[in-house]
């Protein structure tokens, strides 16, 4: 097996098994033997219901929204030689927030629940494109234009709550921006998947171009790396996939950040060998933590976004202590 190969391979069992049990694990209790029979009944019994209407649409999501933040965390750590970036540099996961936001302040959402992820991802690109027109001079200039996008745009969001017409309205918009896959049905699947797909295939045709750019700008530019079409099209893969997953899960921390981190060391830490398992490895940690949401015994279920930070956080501290051993 080549170098770093089966990093690949284990990230996809991991993936596998984390799929396969997400369809067993629930707040409410069906036999594995139900949810078996669930899969081949076309009786609307109680384990077919919770099968394919509740357990299997969340576990696609959970799967695509994993996928894209491990997928885009790693083209942007290549992107910028930052090992610190990650979806939200640019602006778009701030922008969705702000699209949600408007949803259920002006009460959309309680018309059509479909409102909210539609006006999340108008919010993604509205935020890609801003950052895109004042970003346009180079890899330092598009972080600082996402920073400012991102604070502008957290302004907002921070306004809307600040002036929610309701407590009732404050209170979802709250829970919005701490993330979830409850309740999340095939319509969402819908909505969101196919913006994920393009935005995938897009970042993935940067593996080259984030190689070359490990060496520096100029050195990729000699080899003949277009810098601002590899920047667009980072921008544009990655509105298009993080926008559609933060508009049906709300914000969701640190998987774009932990799953390049713990790949890289078994890939050489060559860029482009980090996108396939950063991908599987995102999406394996998402489904992961969206099963700790429904098995940790709470009055309600915990929110996705607490869950990844929790998970997250002690792997950076982890990081920082490993850094200051090995550092001269």
């Amino acid at each position: 097996m080549k170098s770093g190969a089966w990093i690949t391979v284990a990230a996809l069992g991991v993936l596998l098994l984390a799929a396969v049990a997400s369809l067993f694990v629930g707040r409410v209790h069906v036999p594995p033997m139900e949810v078996i029979r669930g899969f081949r009944s076309d009786d609307l019994t109680l384990a077919s219901i919770v099968l394919t209407e509740l357990r299997l649409p969340r576990a696609v999501l959970a799967i695509a929204v994993g996928a894209t933040l491990g997928l885009s965390g790693a083209v942007l750590q290549g992107l910028t030689r930052n090992p610190l970036a990650e979806p939200g540099l640019l602006g778009v996961s701030s922008g969705a927030a702000l699209g949600a936001v408007i949803s259920i302040y002006f009460g959309l959402a309680q018309i059509w629940n479909l409102f909210t992820p539609l006006l999340g991802l108008v919010g993604a690109m509205a935020a890609g494109a801003l950052t895109f027109l004042f970003g346009r001079g180079g890899t330092l200039t598009l972080i600082l234009a996402g920073a400012a996008v991102s604070g502008l745009v957290g302004a907002f969001v921070s306004l809307a709550l600040n002036f929610a017409p309701s407590s009732y309205a404050a209170y979802e918009m709250s829970l919005w921006m701490l993330g979830s896959l409850a309740d999340r049905s095939w319509d969402h699947v819908l909505v969101a998947t196919p913006f994920i797909a393009i935005g995938i295939v897009i970042l993935a045709t940067l593996a080259r171009a984030i190689d070359a750019l490990s060496l520096g700008e100029a050195q990729a530019a000699s080899l003949g790396v277009d810098l601002d079409r590899t920047r667009i099209l980072a921008l544009i893969g990655v509105g298009l996939s993080v926008g559609a997953a933060t508009s049906v899960t709300g914000s969701v921390g640190f998987i774009g950040l932990v799953a390049p981190h713990i790949v890289r060391p078994f890939v050489g830490h060559q860029p482009s060998r980090t996108l396939l398992p950063s991908a599987l490895l995102g999406a394996a940690l998402l489904l992961l933590a969206d099963m700790a949401t429904r098995v940790i015994p709470t009055n309600q279920e915990l929110r996705l976004g607490v869950i990844t930070a929790l998970m997250g956080a002690p792997f950076f501290f982890w990081l920082v202590v490993r850094l200051q051993r090995t550092a001269p």
